[in-house]
């Protein structure tokens, strides 16, 4: 069995619609007020990705940390709600400017791939208020391409 057979069967991982593999590890009994309703004051998963199986481009209505845990580097590819662009390398070499935890801001659009030779990358996921699938959209390629010119390219190879 492969490491990454080993990893979807050891935390009962299933396939996300952003692509990748995911678990809900934690959700807060607390509910806090939002303006999309009552949320849970916050959520953790973990998140699988396995190389050419990329995070397509999303977004949600919270902040979202970001926790490297084995495996390859990951950048997150960030554009901000007025344009700008951030790559967040996620990884165990901090020499080399990884870092272990990192947060993307709310209504940011994002993707994420792995870097490196072991094919995979497990990482988690923090997300305050607490994560809603009603709170996510995954982005229409043209749509964002027309929105965000400079980006054209990366948004064409991140998304579905």
């Amino acid at each position: 069995m492969s490491q990454i057979q080993k990893l979807i069967q050891q935390y009962a991982l299933a396939p996300h619609p952003e692509g990748g593999y995911y678990a809900e590890t934690y959700r807060s009994a607390t509910m806090v007020p939002t303006a999309a309703g009552m949320r849970p004051a916050s959520t953790a998963i973990y998140f699988l990705l396995t190389k050419g199986n990329f995070s397509a481009f999303h977004r949600i209505k919270s902040d979202e940390g970001w926790h490297h845990y084995t495996g390859d580097k990951v950048q997150v590819h960030v554009i901000h709600p007025n344009g700008n662009y951030e790559c967040i390398c996620l990884g165990k070499n901090i020499e080399q400017g990884e870092q272990v935890q990192a947060m993307v801001q709310a209504g940011s659009w994002f993707a994420s791939e792995t870097i490196g030779p072991t094919g995979f990358a497990l990482v988690g996921c923090t997300v305050a208020p607490g994560f809603d699938f009603a709170d996510f959209e995954l982005a229409n390629r043209a749509e964002l391409q027309q929105e965000f010119l400079l980006h054209a390219d990366l948004i064409a190879r991140l998304t579905r």
